[in-house]
């Protein structure tokens, strides 16, 4: 497995901040619970706890089901790794001291790769279907410098960098589609 690093065109950076927030809103919920949770009995939450608690919440907050999934298994992983009982809060205010990044993980269920563009005579212009919640999509367009329909595709995270630039950060198998290799 490699992760591959692909520019997201800004005409969507509204959309991506707008759905940043969302993920932040849904990772302060789960902080608090988590450490209220502690506080009270002594346990950690395990990601599939939290996920009864932010089930049918996607629909509200305009996320994929499985995003929140992936919200509560990173919350989950990232406690033990720090081994904390409460990790910091996330906020996209652009006032605030300590401003977090946008961040929206994706599983390979919600990624759907559109057609191919040639745009020049070496970069090639990508379109992704990203599904949110209820039926809705959200299709952003990428600079492919990789050639990602060769690829089998696992999970993609949207990814801010500190000028307010968005990447997707897609997770590949290391081996190219039989299917697609021309011999």
């Amino acid at each position: 497995m490699k992760t591959l690093k692909l520019r997201i065109k800004d005409k969507h950076t509204n959309q991506l901040n707008k759905l940043a927030g969302s993920v932040n809103y849904v990772w302060n919920y789960v902080n608090e619970l988590g450490y209220k949770h502690l506080r009270r009995t002594g346990k950690f939450f395990s990601a599939y706890e939290l996920n009864t608690y932010t089930k049918g919440s996607g629909e509200l907050l305009g996320l994929h089901s499985q995003t929140l999934q992936a919200i509560n298994e990173t919350h989950t992983k990232a406690r033990k790794q720090f081994k904390k009982a409460k990790l910091n809060w996330r906020t996209n205010r652009p006032d605030a001291k300590r401003k977090s990044l946008g961040w929206i993980p994706f599983k390979k269920s919600a990624i759907k790769l559109l057609a191919p563009m040639q745009s020049g005579k070496k970069s090639l212009k990508l379109t992704l279907q990203l599904s949110l919640a209820k039926g809705k999509k959200l299709i952003i367009e990428v600079w492919d410098s990789y050639n990602l329909a060769l690829y089998d595709l696992n999970t993609l995270e949207v990814v801010q960098d500190a000028r307010g630039r968005w990447y997707a950060c897609i997770t590949v198998k290391n081996h190219l589609k039989p299917s697609k290799i021309n011999l």
